[in-house]
Parts: C-alpha cells; sequence; structure tokens
C-alpha cells in the first residue's frame, strides 16, 4: 500500500488495516490505528508507521479513544519466513526480555547489528523499542485489569526499573501509571478492573473479520487430553481451559467461544471494527509470564490472521469458493506449546493422555480436570528413548530440531524428516501447527499454485467440510 491508499482506509475508517499500520497526527503528537474513530486529520498532518514501537520512537503517544496497542497482530509476520519475520514473532514471545538482543540475534543465527539493521528498515523500530512497546501494552493491561501494586507491575512488565517504568508510560500514553489505573473504563465491554492475581488476569485476545469460533473449538474439544486441556459448557458458548509451561513458571488459561452472530454493548475503541475478540483469563504463577502467554494463545487460536486475504484467495478458486462462503474467517489453529504438539502429532491423543499420567509434572495446585503440565521433551527422551518418539524428543532436548516461533521452517521440516519413522503426514501437520506454516501443502498431493500462500487454510476447509470438528490422523486428532 502506498501512503494515498493508506490514508484512504484511515479516512474509511477501514478495520481491515488494524495493526496491519499505524498513523500519527503530526499537530496532535497522537498515533492512532486505521479504525479510529475520531475526526479524520488532515492528509499533510498524517504519518504513517508500520509498527506502534516506530511511531512511539518517533515521538507520538497512543491514543486514549481507539487504543492503538490493543490491535490485533500483523498478520505479515505469520506468513513471512524470513530472519525479519522469525525476529518479530520472538519478540512476541519476550526473548528480548528474558535473553537480550544477544539471545535474540543467536537465535537466528545473525549478528546483533545485523538484526538491528533489517528490523529498522522493515519495520522502523529495532528489537529493544519493538520490546518496549510490547512492554507498554503489558503493563498497561495489568494496571487497567488487576489490583496488583504499580511497583510489582513494573517488573512483571518485563522493566529493569520502576523509573524506566514510569519514563515509558508516560511518554507512550501521556499519563502516570496511577492516572491510566484510575482511567480504566468501569463499564461496557471492557474486561473488569480490580482484579487479583488469585483470581487471573481477563482479557480481551482481539481478532480482525469473521472469525469461526465454532469450527476451533470443535476441533480443541475433540483433541483435548484429560489433565492438560478441558472444553466445557454448551455449544456456542464453551469454555477451553489448558495448562501452560511458560519461562518463569507455569499457568492456567481460559479462553471462552464466542457465540456465533454475538452482540456486545460497544466500547469507545470498539466504533468501527467488523472484527471482535474473545474473552480469556490467564492465572500465572509468575506475572512475567504474561506476554509469553498471550502470545501463544494467539497463535493456539490463530487471531492475527487476516482473513479477508485467506478468504478472498481462496474464494476465487472453483473447488474451494463454496467452502469460504459457506465458513468465512475459517482459522488454521497453531500450538500453545510447540514441543507439546510435536509429540502429539506422532502417537495420538490416547497414547498422549498416557504420557501426560506417567510423565506430567504434577500442578501444585489443580484446577478441576487441569492437574499436569504436558511431560518435557528431556523427560520423554530419557523415559522413553526407544522408538520414534525417542528420536523425536531427544531432536527437541538437544536443540537439533528447534520448533519455537523464530526457528527457521524449512530447517525444522529437514530435521523432522531426519528423525527415523517419522513420515511426512506427520511432519505436514507439525509444520502447520507447531511452526504456525500458513503454507503447507498435503503431502504427496498436487494442488493449485492459486492456493499460495494459504495452502494451510485450504486443508482445514477442506478438512471440516469432510467432517466438521475433526482433522484427520491418529484417533481423529493430533
Amino acid at each position: 500500500m502506498d501512503e494515498d491508499t493508506r490514508y484512504e482506509a484511515v479516512r474509511s475508517r477501514d478495520a481491515r488495516f488494524d495493526g496491519e499500520f499505524f498513523f500519527a497526527v503530526e499537530t496532535t503528537g497522537i498515533y492512532c490505528r486505521p479504525s479510529c474513530p475520531a475526526v479524520t486529520p488532515k492528509r499533510q498532518n498524517v504519518r504513517f508507521y508500520p509498527t506502534a514501537a516506530a511511531a512511539q520512537g518517533s515521538g507520538f503517544r497512543a491514543c486514549r479513544r481507539c487504543r492503538p496497542d490493543a490491535v490485533p497482530g500483523s498478520a505479515e509476520w505469520n506468513v513471512r519466513a524470513d530472519v525479519v519475520g522469525r525476529a518479530m514473532r520472538l519478540i512476541g514471545d519476550g526473548v528480548v526480555d528474558r535473553e537480550g538482543v544477544g539471545g535474540l540475534a543467536v537465535r537466528l543465527g545473525y549478528s546483533s547489528r545485523q538484526v538491528q539493521r533489517q528490523l529498522t528498515a522493515e519495520v522502523g523500530a529495532g528489537p529493544v523499542a519493538l520490546a518496549r512497546a510490547q512492554r507498554a501494552h503489558t503493563a498497561r493491561v495489568l494496571l487497567q485489569t488487576t489490583g496488583l501494586p504499580v511497583t510489582h507491575i513494573a517488573f512483571a512488565a518485563g522493566f529493569a526499573s520502576v523509573r524506566q517504568f514510569n519514563d515509558t508510560i508516560r511518554a507512550v500514553y501521556a499519563s502516570t501509571p496511577s492516572e491510566l489505573r484510575a482511567a480504566a473504563p468501569r463499564t461496557g465491554s471492557d474486561v473488569p478492573r480490580g482484579a487479583t492475581p488469585t483470581a487471573g488476569v481477563p482479557l480481551r485476545l482481539a481478532f480482525r473479520g469473521p472469525y469461526r469460533s465454532a469450527d476451533v473449538f470443535d476441533l480443541l474439544a475433540a483433541e483435548a487430553v484429560p489433565g492438560i486441556e478441558d472444553v466445557g459448557g454448551p455449544h456456542g458458548r464453551r469454555t477451553y481451559r489448558r495448562t501452560l509451561r511458560l519461562p518463569y513458571g507455569s499457568g492456567i488459561a481460559a479462553v471462552d467461544e464466542r457465540p456465533s452472530g454475538a452482540r456486545r454493548r460497544p466500547g469507545p475503541a470498539d466504533a468501527a471494527h467488523p472484527g471482535g475478540w474473545l474473552d480469556a483469563r490467564l492465572h500465572l504463577t509468575d506475572l512475567r509470564d504474561l506476554t509469553t502467554a498471550v502470545q501463544r494463545l494467539r497463535r493456539l487460536f490463530d487471531l492475527d490472521a487476516d482473513p479477508y486475504a485467506v478468504d478472498e484467495r481462496l474464494g476465487a478458486d472453483p473447488l474451494l469458493g463454496p467452502l469460504v462462503v459457506a465458513r468465512p474467517g475459517l482459522r488454521s489453529p497453531g500450538a500453545a506449546d510447540p514441543d507439546e504438539l510435536a509429540v502429539r502429532a506422532l502417537v495420538g491423543r490416547t497414547a498422549a493422555e498416557e504420557l501426560v499420567r506417567r510423565y506430567g509434572k504434577a500442578l501444585d495446585a489443580p484446577c478441576g480436570t487441569l492437574t499436569h503440565l504436558f511431560p518435557e521433551p528431556a523427560v520423554l527422551a530419557q523415559a522413553e528413548p526407544d522408538g520414534t518418539l525417542g528420536a523425536l524428543a531427544a531432536a527437541l532436548a538437544d536443540g537439533a530440531l528447534r520448533l519455537d516461533p523464530g526457528a527457521d521452517r524449512d530447517d525444522a521440516h529437514e530435521a523432522l524428516l531426519a528423525i527415523a519413522g517419522m513420515d511426512e503426514d506427520t511432519a505436514a501437520v507439525i509444520r502447520t501447527r507447531a511452526l504456525g506454516d500458513p503454507d503447507v501443502a498435503p503431502p504427496g498431493q498436487d494442488v493449485p499454485d492459486g492456493w499460495r500462500p494459504w495452502r494451510s487454510y485450504a486443508v482445514r476447509h477442506l478438512s471440516v467440510a469432510r467432517q466438521p470438528g475433526e482433522e484427520p490422523g491418529r484417533d481423529r486428532t493430533v
């Protein structure tokens, strides 16, 4: 898109581009999402940025009306397999906060200087600035949804000091942390204020465009492994719950299904927004894991996808066209834990349940049917050293196979196929789900080039049409 096209999107308040770019107004010093309901600024006063961090780096503060930090992430980073796309996925997972820019560079196989240069050229901000913008958003969520002391929030959000936290909040939101907390909405569609860590952190996981939540929840219910997952409630209002192994501790996530055609009382950030959100709640043993947990849920539910681009491309195909019309916004779910998904794709649901019973780590405080974390690869490699499972677990444990958000998808695929006993179908499932690749073709099948770069979504359409709510494979699940 050129700048004139972007301005037309702003003038029409087109929410399809929320998260794809941001615009800032020089006369006010504020940056917004394209669908901001405020009066459209004059063209000569508008500047465009590819990321919120780039706008912040130019001295603009976030709009209080449209809350541009709460938009879905750009779908571009799901599609791109180059170093910038991999870096953006790793930064979203919190790698810079945990390992610094040097750790990010090591994971990418580049020098810190090269990573800085490429990110700045492509997205207008380096890794430190991108991580800073993410920390600011995490801090705002904690300030406005929990009763935690401000000093605790500073470190939970990833800031190195309270002073750094205060300076960032003032720069991004033009408010002190206390003022930002006091300004939290008390009514409408926003999450409630004053939640405690015991009650969990309530969140809204935003998505753009149509979202077929029923099909996602059908799939999650069909493949749920007792002990680490459950799906309960009536169809249309189900809740998916699962345990999470996180860098600093563990967690339990609960995500509510969005009823078909649901309409909620809109808040100020929802004007002209054809997308929506999934209500979620996170119980974490260490709040420093909040950013990572949110990103992993977003990948699991495929919330950063661009359904407009997917449906336009696949809808033009004679075979897929009627399926797209029947299920607009169908998503290709990912994984909350890529290593876990790989093991489950290999052994199937029944065997995965047995692995949880025998080797899973018991939660300190079980929550209903959620009692364990899925066993780590190192534990499985020691306990089940033989066969394909042992080889897969060993490769994951020693780093010969990487499935993290920054992994090179082609390298990972080759490493998978190098494992004795690994078949093409299982490798394709792992590439689609664990690596979040939107363009995986069915192994051994000749499919039209017109399905690119959304072949994973094409396969999902065919799968749901064949037997709604189930995936082909062992035990009809991964």
